[in-house]
């Protein structure tokens, strides 16, 4: 249904409902379940997004909500090219960033790394801005999160 709707008022409608979720699984003491991108281009460049309604300052990884039973690698695909319009190959699992989040709910980040190509574009709604960054020379504006992930990739390496 939000598809539906004109960009700049489902992205208002975004920063609106974001506060009261996260409110809401606070409250509930929910787990939720999601998968983070480490999609790199033929260069080694890793791509990112920043979101229209959380952390819009923030260079992210592209990512969303697992369904259940839903595979990470195959969310991890499915939002990558809903988010950014490029498909993501050679996926595989890293590892799992677990933590506890102010207001008390615990979030579970499936961390999923391949390969993707192509030049991103935003979809316009949840994601203001797609872009592939060399490790060496990410934006000052990149999310802790993001280096975290990245450090799990390094170790999954080793």
């Amino acid at each position: 249904m939000l598809s539906r709707l004109p960009p700049p008022l489902h992205r208002a409608l975004l920063r609106i409902a974001q506060p009261i979720r996260l409110r809401v699984w606070g409250l509930m003491r929910r787990e939720m379940r999601g998968c983070g991108v480490l999609a790199f281009d033929a260069g080694g460049r890793l791509l990112m997004v920043r979101h229209s309604y959380h952390q819009p300052d923030r260079w992210l990884l592209p990512g969303g909500g697992l369904a259940r039973g839903e595979n990470p690698v195959d969310t991890a695909a499915r939002e990558l090219l809903e988010e950014t319009g490029c498909p993501l190959s050679d996926a595989v699992w890293i590892g799992t960033d677990l933590r506890r989040m102010p207001g008390g709910w615990l979030n579970r980040i499936e961390l999923i790394a391949g390969r993707s190509e192509g030049t991103p574009h935003a979809d316009g709604r949840e994601i203001t801005d797609a872009a592939f960054f060399p490790l060496d020379a990410l934006p000052p504006s990149t999310g802790a999160v993001v280096r975290v992930a990245l450090g799990i990739l390094r170790a999954s390496e080793a």
